[in-house]
């Protein structure tokens, strides 16, 4: 599943590429995939989306699995999507294998394969609009410390502070990718219990979270993602799978993996404490 600055930025892409191509073959389903999901019979998405034009697209929050996922506006109807989504250029190289293949009119195409886990539902389009967030995105005003607060209570004071941020969508498109540069700037460990964090240590995460994704969204994504020509983002990570033998910029130690809840965390044993 694409996270929330990945999201924003397949979306803007779409919408300066794909907008005014039509669609001519679409193909669901054709490799099987056991965690790949759709909405209805995906034999049935070519007479939904064949001969319709791409109108616009957008990153919206709440709908698929209640995280973030790219909505394209194909005259009326929807494609709502959680996976990662490529651009082929007329005559370059499909996957070998996809959940969704959309063949357009210029004969370049757009694909989506799942990797762990993914939607791609298709739907009709209410009034031939974009439909609004159904979930409050962590960069928009609603998303404030009042807010952050009362996410805080709502959660067991034994959970741990990764369970907190990057389970149960409370935080839309906010996952494990993620997590880990959000923690490092908080200079808090993934496996602390809210119930030890301090009012200060909360204000660092709230500050931690917002400023985070903002930084990574308009760097294009992570250094670890693609994007949707294939390219990987412009913000270089400072805690995942390709800086592990890179000391911490800030205390110079060198960074840990450990599994916990389900994947891989990072984090720095000499700032961040599991205290």
């Amino acid at each position: 599943m694409i996270e929330f600055p990945e999201t924003h930025v397949l979306a803007n892409q779409i919408q300066r590429t794909l907008v005014g191509k039509k669609i001519v073959r679409v193909q669901a389903d054709t490799y099987p995939h056991k965690f790949a999901w759709y909405s209805g019979d995906p034999q049935e998405y070519p007479a939904m989306l064949e001969g319709k034009t791409i109108t616009s697209a957008g990153a919206r929050g709440g709908f698929a699995c209640g995280g973030t996922c790219v909505v394209i506006l194909c005259e009326d109807a929807l494609l709502i999507i959680t996976t990662p989504i490529k651009y082929h250029r007329a005559g370059e190289k499909l996957p070998a294998k996809h959940q969704l293949l959309l063949k357009f009119d210029d004969a370049s195409y757009m694909s989506c394969t799942v990797q762990m886990w993914g939607a791609m539902f298709c739907a009709l389009a209410e009034d031939g609009r974009l439909p609004e967030d159904r979930a409050i995105s962590p960069l928009s005003e609603a998303f404030d410390e009042a807010y952050f607060e009362k996410l805080r209570r709502s959660v067991a004071p034994g959970m741990s502070v990764k369970a907190f941020l990057a389970t149960e969508q409370r935080i839309p498109g906010l996952g494990n990718g993620v997590l880990q540069d959000i923690l490092w700037n908080a200079q808090l460990h993934p496996k602390r219990k809210m119930e030890s964090i301090t009012d200060a240590e909360m204000h660092a995460l709230f500050e931690s979270v917002r400023n985070t994704l903002q930084a990574m969204r308009e760097q294009g994504g992570r250094d670890t993602e693609k994007d949707l020509f294939g390219h990987p983002g412009g913000y270089k990570t400072i805690l995942s799978k390709l800086t592990l033998s890179c000391p911490c910029p800030r205390c110079g130690s060198l960074p840990i993996r450990q599994s916990f809840l389900g994947g891989n965390i990072y984090f720095c044993p000499g700032c961040q404490p599991n205290i």
